[in-house]
Formats: structure tokens, C-alpha cells, sequence
């Protein structure tokens, strides 16, 4: 006996790429580049140790679910001086909950979120295609259907979800919109997100912006959905936003995560993640809220990402689509056929990287990540751009 909503989940994207390059052999005269992940390798900053080492005696205290005063206050200043906030707007007693990371409460949301039915109907789940596939897993276990929404080069890489059906819409319960947006790097401007969020209050359901990668982009900060919500000025209803230091400060190791917006969601996430959730302990805490409080390294770890953007560009020139991403740190490449190019790049370069339709699904008989890979710039430099000529030398000779 089991869940047999499992039974709708396909396998990860890592674990169909291990199958796919079952029995493929890297180049024994090349170090082997792990492209595949988003985990940052940068070195992460001294503060991190700091504070851990000042926090020690916290280790033999259950962390509240709640997190500790002194994270959601750091966390809400951020939140305040990063979208200029009016004062008092975001209350860190109402308006914050600290998560484990975002991946798993971006996870549980959709528990939070999704009813048994809505309008008389079968709850559906909004996503882009391609998407986070953490997205598809919470709407398939939470009982919804998701409904896949083209973020392709034809929308710029953006889902209209004004554009699905009215009567798709009547029965949304939420909708996530990544932004910077992975795998293809596109951020959403304020307009779009005003717009966003008018759609979610106009047919009740909730936004999900998850916003994990809004501290790595190219050239201007990109907008968030609170400050959206501040511009629309009619407080935080129907909205919530998902962020974490894995990708800002280089931690994802330290699962430091938020969830802000919605007093009323916030509270009852609150008491969802009561029963089930995962807590960081007090020392992690406490580390965390000194990360948010500094932007120096945040300085540091964005300059890096820019030059091995700028090395990229350089590279590639035009070649496979290549496009530098407004934001995040991953290259969406067009190579005719994703699967084909990994599994060369593995075995002539010892590049591993991701098949794009991994990352998407099938939908009217088209699956629009299968032309890419997913490249995730998250070396040092100088085996970043290594890595970044052999794929090249080695795309050009297929």
C-alpha cells in the first residue's frame, strides 16, 4: 500500500540523466566538468564560519518553526532595502517564515495551496514549460493537474498565463513564475509581475514567485513580487515569494531559505510546516542572518558570475542560440538534439551537462526543451571557461 499519486511523477532530471550516460565513458586525457547542477562552487564567504563559531552553545536547542526574531527581521530588511519597500510593510512577525532552503517549501506550497477542488472542479497547477521540476512534483501530490504554459523564445521565455483558457483559469489554485528564470535566465519585469499578480487576485489563486537567482544578473537588479505588490498598493493577498542564500552567498549547503508575502498564507503555512517541515538549527539561523545583513560578498560572488558570462559570450559568439542570460548562471543552448549533444560532450569533452527536455514535458506532441542543454556556469573561472571551449570544439565537429 502507497501514495499512488507517485505513480505521476517521472523520474528526476539527474537520475534520467545517470541512465542516459549509463555505459558513456569520459575521455581518459580530460578532467571531468560537472556542468549538470546548479551548485555553486564558489568559495564561501568567511562570515558564514564567523558567526557559526559565536553560536556554538545553540546546538543542543530545538529551533522554533517560526525561525528566531532575529532572522525574520534580517531577512525582512533585506527584503526592504532590496526592493524599497515602504516602511512598514513587510512585518517580520506576519509577513516572513523561515524554510529549510526553498526547494522543499517551494515543495510544500502546494499543499498549503491546493484544495480538494475549486469552482465544483479538479484543481490545476500552473507552470512554465520548461520548469523547475520541483514544481510538477508538489502538483501532482497535492492532487492537482498541472497545466504546462510555453515559456519558449516565441514568449521570451516568459509564460502568459493570461493567455490559458478562462476555464483552466477557474479552477487555478496557484501558479509558479520563476524569475530569473531557470534554465533560461529571463527576468520579469515589474510589469509583468503587477500583471501576474492582477491575474492571481482576479481568479483567486496563488502566485509563487520563486526568486532564488534574483541576486546573479547581468546588468540591472532585477524587479521581485513584493515589490510589485508595494507598486500595485494593495498589500500582499494571493501572493508569496520564495527566496535562499544557496545561490546569492554560495551556501547551498546551509538550506537558508524564506517564504514572504500573504499574512493569512504565511500563518497557515506556518502551521503546515509545524507538523512536517524542516527547521534549520539556531547556529545555521543565526549564520544566515548575517548573510543577509552583508552585501559585500554578494558583490564578489555577482562580479565572478559576470565574467565567466563575459567568457561565454566570447566562446560561443552566436553560436546555438547562445544568448548571455539576464539573470542566474546557466546557458540555454540550442543544439538540435539535447540528449545527442550530452552524451558527446561527456564522451569526447568530460563535460557533463543537461539535456533541456529533462526539464520540460511533452505537451501537444512538442517538448520544447529537447534542442537545448542546460549549462550551469558554477566553476571558477578558469575551469568554467576551460570547460566552455572543449563543449565548444566539440559541438562545432558534430
Amino acid at each position: 500500500m502507497y501514495n499512488t499519486r507517485l505513480d505521476g511523477l517521472t523520474e528526476y532530471p539527474f537520475q534520467r540523466l545517470t541512465a542516459l550516460l549509463a555505459g558513456v565513458s569520459p575521455p581518459e586525457n580530460a578532467p571531468q566538468i560537472i556542468m549538470s547542477i546548479g551548485e555553486p562552487q564558489h568559495t564561501p564567504p568567511a562570515l558564514l564560519l564567523e558567526t557559526l563559531a559565536r553560536n556554538t552553545s545553540d546546538w543542543g536547542k530545538y529551533p522554533p518553526t517560526a525561525g528566531t526574531p532575529d532572522y525574520r527581521a534580517a531577512v525582512a530588511a533585506w527584503c526592504d532595502r532590496r526592493y524599497g519597500l515602504p516602511s512598514g510593510f513587510l512585518d517580520p512577525e506576519r509577513h516572513v517564515l523561515p524554510v529549510a532552503g526553498s526547494r522543499e517549501a517551494l515543495f510544500m506550497a502546494a499543499q498549503l495551496c491546493v484544495p480538494p477542488e475549486k469552482n465544483g472542479r479538479a484543481p490545476s497547477v500552473l507552470m512554465p514549460n520548461p520548469f523547475y521540476q520541483v514544481y510538477f512534483g508538489a502538483a501532482v501530490m497535492s492532487g492537482a493537474e498541472p497545466i504546462f504554459v510555453p515559456a519558449t523564445k516565441t514568449s521570451g521565455f516568459l509564460p502568459d498565463y493570461a493567455g490559458v483558457a478562462p476555464v483552466d483559469l477557474a479552477r487555478t489554485a496557484m501558479a509558479y513564475l520563476c524569475t530569473p528564470a531557470n534554465p533560461q535566465g529571463t527576468i520579469a519585469s515589474l510589469d509583468v509581475l503587477k500583471d501576474a499578480i492582477r491575474l492571481a487576485r482576479k481568479h483567486d489563486f496563488v502566485l509563487i514567485s520563486d526568486e532564488c537567482y534574483s541576486e546573479i544578473y547581468t546588468d540591472t537588479p532585477p524587479a521581485g513580487a513584493l515589490e510589485a505588490c508595494a507598486a500595485l498598493g494593495e498589500g500582499m493577498k494571493n501572493v508569496l515569494v520564495f527566496n535562499s542564500l544557496s545561490k546569492r552567498s554560495s551556501v547551498p549547503g546551509l538550506r537558508a531559505g524564506f517564504v514572504a508575502g500573504d499574512a493569512d498564507l504565511i500563518a497557515k503555512f506556518s502551521k503546515l510546516r509545524a507538523h512536517g517541515g524542516a527547521v534549520q538549527p539556531l547556529p545555521l539561523m543565526a549564520a544566515a542572518a548575517a548573510l543577509w545583513r552583508d552585501e559585500t560578498h554578494v558583490e564578489e560572488n555577482r562580479h565572478l558570475y559576470r565574467a565567466k558570462s563575459e567568457d561565454a559570450a566570447r566562446i560561443f559568439g552566436n553560436a546555438y542560440g547562445f544568448y548571455r542570460p539576464a539573470g542566474g548562471f546557466f546557458l540555454w543552448l540550442d543544439v538540435g538534439d539535447g540528449e545527442a549533444a550530452t552524451k558527446a560532450l561527456w564522451s569526447k569533452a568530460g563535460v557533463k551537462v543537461l539535456p533541456g527536455g529533462y526539464l520540460a514535458r511533452t505537451d501537444k506532441n512538442t517538448n520544447p526543451g529537447s534542442a537545448y542543454i542546460r549549462v550551469a556556469l558554477v566553476h571558477d573561472r578558469a575551469r568554467t571557461e576551460s570547460a566552455l571551449a572543449r563543449m565548444k570544439h566539440t559541438l562545432d565537429t558534430l
